[in-house]
């Protein structure tokens, strides 16, 4: 599956769209990931909130297979 990946630097918000078919009903937000659902619950984009200071400890959790972002 392909997705598409979307960096807004002004915001600091990269967006994860998983899929473009669908009507936006609700968003959930658990800290600094924010996922947007359809009308049957289905995610189609997700959001990750202060971009720059998340990505990369995600990248450095992939290497060390644990991370704690704060």
């Amino acid at each position: 599956m392909a997705y598409k990946i979307k960096y807004d630097g002004d915001a600091d918000v990269l967006t994860v769209i998983l899929r473009e078919k669908g009507k936006l009903s609700h968003a959930e937000e658990v800290g600094d990931i924010v996922v947007h659902f359809d009308e049957d619950g289905k995610p189609l984009f997700m959001e990750i909130l202060r971009a720059s200071k998340i990505v990369p400890l995600m990248v450095e959790g992939l290497a060390k297979k644990e991370v704690t972002v704060a």
